[in-house]
């Protein structure tokens, strides 16, 4: 879960924020919709909007992944969509560090 925006008090899904425990995850997601103050039979309430995964399911199942090519081999690969692109072979800054 994010942090609301500054602008109109949205918040929107933020894949790196983890929790030490499940209870700890609940407890964050029951602010948000205490936070947002809206009804839940909203279409934009919490609940519909937000979803707790253990962090090996959301690899392994959730998080996007895209097709990229190697820079100096030039063999194609697959990698999730959040990696840096520091971190990525697919980006000339992977190779110049």
């Amino acid at each position: 879960m994010g942090k609301p925006s500054k602008w109109d008090q949205t918040v929107r899904p933020d894949h790196r924020q983890y929790y030490k425990t499940m209870s700890a995850a609940k407890a964050g997601l029951t602010r948000i919709k205490k936070a947002e103050g809206l009804l839940p039979t909203d279409p934009n309430y919490a609940d519909f909007r937000y979803a707790i995964a253990e962090t090996e399911y959301f690899h392994k199942n959730i998080e996007a992944s895209r097709k990229a090519k190697n820079m100096m081999s030039g063999e194609w690969f697959v990698e999730p969509i959040n990696t840096p692109g520091y971190m990525s072979p697919a980006r000339e800054s992977y190779w110049s560090m």
